[in-house]
């Protein structure tokens, strides 16, 4: 029925239904056009008019080939697929186009063609254009991006790799494969504990289970099983992989060989004990002159020929006494000087240790007219650990209290003990440490006058090496020209 032979109250009706149409039109995110079987356009929605910058009166009335670019209606042949849906009544969906309107940047559009049936018959027919451009842009970044993370994973010289919340390896990268000579394919669905020794799995269960727990990153050291039965030192970050929800899925973690690094480490360990012989060496060429000046005096007597029997008894007993002291003193620094190798891992009594390190100061400390104190507070206190490399530490540790002693004073020594730690605390009445010194005298090569002379390399070496590797800590209390107090502390074996 025609608007003008109709009722007022159905001109009503179909006046609201066209606004109700225009609305619909209008509110649809795609872009709309409504096509007559001569093609041409009967409506256009906003949305198509601002993406091709037309103005509606050009639009309604025009041609579809006149409206659209004609190299997309020659490539898309839009107007055979329009015509088709009008022939068969069938939905065309799916399809790409790209074009570029006059004056707009290259859009991507993904069109449908919907026939409008009226009492059987295809009246018009709807071809709806959905703009992917930001979606294609976006996608293409994330490939990128993702492409891009890989690229930077295969390319580490370290190794990276994932597990499940179970440990369960997802992800194995090219340099786990070179370190561990075993394939991407062997090892990812297998067991991530199964690559270390028996002894160290239970540690590394804890460890990532704490990571998946808590979300905080671990740290540590723990040697890596290799296709050919060899034990790899590497040092390991454990981190938690998160979902978007900020949900633990899996762990992260990231290995570096460390063997390069352990050499290193031997070589500045050596170079440290020969700058600490250096530091002691007037000390004990002091106090081996004493015994051998006593026992080459009583030799001389010992060639009299009119020597009483009694006084060359004596001097044969103080020959041997002054061989043995300097024997037991070559001994205390061949013991301290012979090569350190963190392998060596035992019990040991540190009160022990460290009365034999304070044995090796000792006579430099005469020499400076320094007096050490030396208080039992603890008469025993068993750790697990290498005892060259802590009495190392209490000798570097002496030795940078006397260093801050020029004119004289007092070291004092002891150590305390509680359920869980011995800390063995060295105290000098020095010169101290400047405050705005304190928090960097572990770092490597920074030295001060009032920490000590040489490198700066002692104090780190002590840190970050020796006492990390036995699962301790240095902490330091230093007030400028009042001295200063190193704790270290040991876990309780």
């Amino acid at each position: 029925m025609e608007p003008e032979v109709m009722g007022s109250t159905q001109r009503e009706s179909f006046s609201r239904h066209a606004k109700l149409f225009e609305m619909l039109l209008e509110a649809i995110p795609s872009s709309v056009l409504l096509i007559d079987s001569q093609m041409r356009i009967v409506a256009a929605n906003r949305n198509f008019l601002e993406k091709n910058r037309k103005l509606r009166e050009h639009a309604i009335g025009a041609r579809l080939q006149d409206l659209l670019p004609e190299p997309l209606i020659e490539y898309m042949d839009i107007t055979a697929r329009v015509r088709q849906v009008f022939d068969h009544k069938m939905t065309t969906r799916g399809g790409r186009m790209t074009y570029r309107a006059p004056g707009v940047p290259l859009r991507v559009y993904y069109y449908s063609i919907l026939p409008f049936l009226w009492q059987g018959q295809v009246q018009n027919v709807m071809l709806l254009m959905d703009d992917v451009t930001e979606q294609i842009r976006l996608g293409e970044e994330v490939v990128k991006a993702q492409r891009h993370l890989a690229g930077i994973v295969e390319s580490a010289w370290d190794i990276i790799l994932s597990t499940d919340s179970d440990g369960i390896v997802l992800t194995w990268n090219t340099a786990a494969e070179r370190l561990t000579g075993f394939r991407s394919h062997e090892i990812c669905g297998a067991s991530f504990f199964d690559l270390f020794q028996p002894e160290l799995q239970l540690e590394i269960r804890r460890i990532l289970k704490k990571v998946a727990g808590e979300g905080e990153s671990q740290v540590g050291e723990w040697d890596l099983n290799t296709k050919n039965n060899q034990c790899l030192p590497i040092g390991w970050i454990f981190s938690s992989m998160k979902d978007e929800n900020n949900k633990t899925i899996g762990i992260v973690a990231i290995g570096r060989d460390l063997r390069e690094r352990k050499v290193l480490e031997m070589e500045l360990l050596k170079s440290q004990k020969l700058a600490a012989l250096g530091v002691m060496a007037g000390g004990i060429a002091h106090e081996i002159r004493n015994p051998l000046a006593v026992s080459y005096s009583s030799a001389q007597f010992l060639l009299e020929d009119s020597i009483d029997p009694e006084f060359s008894n004596v001097c044969v007993h103080k020959i041997l006494s002054g061989i043995e002291k300097a024997s037991t003193i070559i001994q205390d620094l061949l013991k301290f000087a012979r090569p350190s190798s963190s392998s060596d891992m035992e019990q040991l009594d540190v009160v022990s240790v460290l009365n034999d390190a304070v044995k090796l100061v000792v006579n430099q400390a005469k020499i400076q007219k320094v007096q050490v104190a030396v208080e039992n507070r603890a008469r025993e206190a068993w750790v697990l650990g290498h005892a060259n490399l802590l009495q190392q530490v209490f000798v570097n540790l002496f030795l940078n209290g006397l260093n801050a002693m020029t004119e004289g004073g007092e070291l004092n020594v002891y150590v305390e003990k509680t359920e869980t730690e011995a800390c063995v605390k060295i105290a000098d009445t020095g010169v101290g440490i400047a405050k705005q010194d304190l928090e960097r005298i572990f770092d490597p090569f920074y030295t001060s006058a009032l920490v000590g002379k040489g490198t700066g390399l002692g104090l780190s070496i002590c840190h970050s090496i020796i006492v990390k590797q036995h699962l301790g800590k240095i902490e330091v209390d230093s007030e400028e020209g009042k001295g200063s107090t190193f704790c270290v502390s040991l876990p309780i074996f």
